[in-house]
């Protein structure tokens, strides 16, 4: 199965989405192909997934930077910030804690969930027994902070949604799928 076509069903985009990707394609053809018809929601949820995860919440941490956040939001984006400098357990765990606490509300909380989902175990610390998150959880978050980020300024939602996808289109690349 094409790395594309799998991304798709990972993140569960729509019949008709998924009907315009052809498994030949490369992950920029398969984002654009979604954009020129109009599948924007589809087109993010897949580029979210396409991108390696740490190139997925430095995006969204590019992004984050731009907006008027409150102090709270900000928190969170440092420590996802924190984690794609050094992508380590120590600050994907600080990040996964800061999520986890702030009940997943918030363009913060999304942010530093993006990263605390990228590995490591979703169990509490004290446990023993590693509980993996899956794979797409990553790019879920980053959806949802991409989401949140653009609707706040609800009259704007398209355009500055797709001004933060149009930043991270050359990060795809256009080499071969695999």
């Amino acid at each position: 199965m094409s790395h594309v076509v799998q991304a798709a069903e990972q993140m569960e985009l729509a019949e008709p989405a998924r009907a315009r990707l052809d498994p030949r394609m490369n992950p920029l053809q398969a984002v654009q192909a979604l954009l020129a018809e109009g599948e924007t929601q589809d087109a993010l949820k897949l580029l979210a997934r396409l991108l390696p995860k740490r190139y997925a919440v430095a995006w969204a941490c590019q992004c984050a930077r731009d907006m008027a956040l409150s102090l709270e939001d900000k928190a969170g984006a440092a420590l996802a910030e924190q984690w794609v400098r050094e992508p380590d357990e120590t600050h994907r765990r600080a990040a996964f804690e800061f999520a986890n606490a702030g009940g997943y509300r918030t363009i913060g909380a999304w942010l530093a969930a993006a990263a605390g989902w990228s590995g490591g175990s979703l169990a509490p610390a004290s446990q023993e027994t590693p509980v993996p998150p899956a794979e797409h959880l990553t790019a879920c978050a980053v959806v949802a902070a991409i989401n949140l980020m653009a609707g706040m300024e609800a009259e704007r939602f398209e355009q500055r949604r797709g001004e933060f996808m149009a930043r991270a289109m050359g990060l795809l690349g256009g080499g071969p799928a695999n």
